[in-house]
C-alpha cells in the first residue's frame, strides 16, 4: 500500500521517514521501476544531500516529497509543520520565475498565496532580499537578471515562504563555477539561521561534501541507497576554506570511489544498449 502521511511520527527528531518507498512508471517498453525498496530517516533539521548517477530516481523521489507524485507502494511519513507553516517549497533546476513579476512580488508569492499581511510580507522580503543583496534589484523583472540572480531570488522566495521543509533539485547546476560558490555561501549563511530540513539532489560530490549534513549515495536505476554517510565538517562553514583543508580532498574522493561504481554501470548498460 502506497501512502503519505502528515503528522503521524511520534519521534519528533525524525522528519522524514521513508519505508520500502517504491515507484514504478509504465511505459511503451513495458515497466521501468525508478526507486525500489528506499528504507530511510531524515533528523529535523538535516541538510541531507542525495548524489547518484542519472536517472536513478533522485527527482522523483523529490517530487514525491512534494506531493507531485505518489510511490507505486511503501510509505513516507513527515512530521505536521508548524501552524499556519506550509509543508515545503522546492527550488528547480531551472529558471521558475514568473516573468512578469518584479523581483519583490515573485518573492513574495508564496507568502502572497497564503494571505499573509502585506506588512508582514514586506518586512519578511525585504530581510532576505537584503540577505542577499538583491534589494536594489526588487522592482526588476526576471530578464533583466543574469542567471546567478534569478537563482538567487529563486532562494529567497523559498526561504521567505517559510516552509517545513525546502526540496532543491540541482539549483546551481546551470550556473558558471564563481556564482556557484557565491550562491552556495549565501545558501550556508541562510540555512545557518533558520536550520530548515533540506533535501538537495546534485551530482556534484564537491556541493553535497560542502553543504550537507549526511550524504546519501543511490545506485544506478533502479534507485536504492546504496550508503549513507555523515559529513565529518563543523558548522559554521566557509566554502573555500573548507575546500582548502586536507581531510576535505580526502573525504569528496572517498565519496567519489562508491559514486563512481554507480556511474560506470550506467554508462557500461547505455553503450551495450547502443551496440
Amino acid at each position: 500500500m502506497a501512502t503519505i502521511d502528515s503528522g503521524t511520527m511520534q519521534d519528533v527528531s525524525v522528519k522524514i521517514r521513508l519505508s520500502n518507498l517504491t515507484k514504478s512508471f509504465q511505459t511503451g517498453g513495458g515497466t521501468v521501476t525508478a526507486l525500489d525498496n528506499v528504507s530511510l530517516d531524515i533528523p529535523t533539521g538535516c541538510f541531507f544531500m542525495i548524489v547518484g548517477p542519472s536517472g536513478c530516481g533522485k527527482t522523483t523521489l523529490l517530487r514525491i516529497l512534494a506531493n507531485l507524485e505518489s510511490p507505486t507502494s511503501g510509505t513516507v511519513e513527515i512530521t505536521s509543520p508548524a501552524q499556519n507553516r506550509p509543508g515545503n517549497s522546492m527550488v528547480f533546476q531551472g529558471d521558475s520565475l514568473f516573468p512578469w513579476m518584479t523581483v519583490f512580488n515573485n518573492a513574495a508569492y508564496g507568502l502572497t498565496l497564503r494571505g499573509v499581511p502585506k506588512a508582514q510580507i514586506r518586512e519578511t522580503v525585504d530581510y532576505y532580499l537584503d540577505r542577499t543583496g538583491l534589494t536594489r534589484f526588487a522592482k526588476a523583472y526576471p530578464h533583466q537578471l543574469s542567471g546567478g540572480m534569478r537563482q538567487r531570488v529563486s532562494i529567497v522566495r523559498a526561504f521567505a515562504n517559510d516552509p517545513d521543509i525546502l526540496l532543491m533539485d540541482e539549483p546551481f547546476s546551470a550556473l558558471d563555477e564563481q556564482n556557484k560558490v557565491l550562491l552556495q555561501e549565501e545558501l550556508l549563511r541562510i540555512w545557518d539561521e533558520t536550520r530548515k530540513t533540506v533535501l538537495f539532489i546534485t551530482h556534484s560530490v564537491d556541493e553535497a561534501a560542502t553543504l550537507g549534513d549526511r550524504i546519501m549515495i543511490m545506485t544506478a536505476q533502479p534507485g536504492r541507497a546504496k550508503r549513507i554517510i555523515d559529513v565529518p565538517f563543523q558548522r559554521p562553514r566557509s566554502v573555500l576554506e573548507l575546500r582548502a583543508q586536507p581531510e576535505y580532498g580526502e573525504f569528496v574522493y572517498s565519496i567519489w570511489a562508491e559514486l563512481r561504481e554507480e556511474v560506470e554501470r550506467v554508462r557500461s548498460r547505455d553503450l551495450g544498449e547502443r551496440a
